[in-house]
């Protein structure tokens, strides 16, 4: 989706009147970040998301007609149909971090995945971060994402499944043109593994500050913005098996 100047456009899709209303007011307050509509039902929030004028959709999975999965799942559809190009980002905002919900929601085409007891400038980054087109993926249920990232598959009796994509030709352009050295790749290792910084630097025997900056480079070099993106895109290139 292309971005515009102004404000961020948001429909917040979530049943409870008290929750909608409460990060109604927090988000109004933050700057750029602009509530433009709000829905208390899947059916309603779909007919919403028909507008061009939304930018991203806060949707929640337990919505009291259509689950917020569903509701993704028929919109992306309807969106596919139609040949639609501007297609609003979908983040979503939920208490749910079992592993079948997670990668059920990013099955039907979820963009970022926050859950409700984030803070609201965590929120805030998150939204700003999904309309800029890049996932968000919170820390709760960022080792569920990679697992299946390994796996490439989830179990088939469950009727829900992942596509992981391929790493994009751009980005894998720059790790040729700027591959990483081997003590770069032997913290990307580490980091896959969902090792932190002072877990590492006491793994290879150097300072933490050392650690910091190579993880820094290893970021730039892979064009990733935190270390869960950097992770997904090691194992995507094939870089981390």
């Amino acid at each position: 989706m292309k971005q515009r100047m102004g404000n961020i456009r948001i429909v917040l899709i979530e049943d409870h009147d008290l929750t909608r209303l409460g990060l109604k007011a927090a988000l109004q307050r933050i700057e750029r970040l602009e509530v433009v509509d709000e829905a208390a039902n899947g059916m309603q929030g779909l007919a919403i998301l028909a507008s061009d004028a939304i930018d991203v959709a806060v949707v929640d999975i337990g919505l009291p007609d259509i689950d917020g999965i569903e509701l993704i799942r028929q919109f992306k559809h309807q969106c596919a149909e139609e040949g639609r190009e501007q297609v609003p980002k979908i983040l979503m905002l939920t208490m749910h971090e079992e592993k079948d919900s997670v990668l059920a929601a990013f099955a039907a085409g979820a963009d970022s995945y926050c859950m409700k007891d984030v803070s609201t400038a965590k929120l805030a980054e998150a939204i700003q971060t999904t309309y800029e087109g890049h996932a968000w993926i919170d820390p709760a249920i960022a080792n569920i994402v990679l697992q299946q990232v390994r796996l490439n598959s989830v179990d088939q009796a469950a009727a829900k499944t992942i596509t992981i994509d391929a790493i994009k030709p751009e980005v894998e352009k720059l790790i040729e043109e700027s591959p990483l050295t081997d003590r770069e790749m032997e913290i990307l290792e580490l980091i896959v593994d969902g090792r932190s910084n002072s877990e590492i630097a006491e793994i290879l025997f150097i300072s933490l500050g050392t650690v910091k900056t190579h993880v820094r480079n290893i970021l730039n070099k892979l064009c990733a913005d935190d270390r869960t993106q950097a992770a997904v895109l090691a194992l995507r290139s094939g870089l981390v098996s």
